[in-house]
């Protein structure tokens, strides 16, 4: 049969752990947690705000976009443009040699599906926001958009085409949701 133990385990307890041991050990525990809730804030706050997030994509409709009609949408702060191109823009587009383009893309590299073309609205040039987009508006040379301030010309897949503009207007990224809805971003 074993011995009985000589210690009790209170005894045991204070050989292994001291009073000030415990006292320290659960301080600094507490002060950890302390310095981690106070500084939660703090880490929160690099988070985007609300404001930020809902611009980072935009659903549109596509269903109100008759054949022939643009119309502009903002995603993060610039404008794009969205264009239900007719049979007659989309052959056009299609035509174009792409080597014969200063920034050669062909146009199904551009559009996802052959009917729209989405493209952010700023002139590669120097930032301006080109005419073509209103009934009315000149559309250059080449029947899509024309950037007045300078005189680039962009074709109806936005490729540009004249003037001193280096690239084509560029695409943002998007999907479509259906057939009647796209998301931007």
């Amino acid at each position: 049969m074993p011995a009985p133990l000589s210690k009790s385990a209170t005894t045991v307890m204070e050989d292994l752990f001291s009073r000030r041991d415990v006292l320290v050990y659960g301080s600094a525990t507490l002060g950890t947690l302390g310095a981690a809730l106070a500084a939660w804030p703090l880490i929160d706050s690099m988070n985007p705000a609300a404001d930020v997030l809902a611009l980072s994509t935009t659903e549109v409709d596509l269903t109100g976009i008759a054949v022939g009609q643009a119309i502009t949408v903002t995603w993060q702060g610039k404008p794009v443009f969205i264009r239900h191109r007719t049979e007659a823009e989309i052959a056009a587009a299609q035509a174009v040699d792409p080597t014969t383009l200063r920034d050669p893309q062909s146009d199904a590299e551009r559009v996802q599906q052959p009917a729209w073309l989405v493209a952010v609205g700023i002139c590669t040039h120097l930032g301006c926001i080109p005419l073509g987009q209103k009934a009315g508006d000149p559309r250059g040379e080449f029947d899509g958009w024309f950037c007045p301030c300078h005189g680039s010309h962009y074709d109806t897949a936005g490729r540009a085409r004249k003037g001193p503009a280096p690239l084509n207007l560029a695409i943002p990224p998007y999907a479509f949701l259906d057939d009647a809805r796209i998301r931007i971003g």
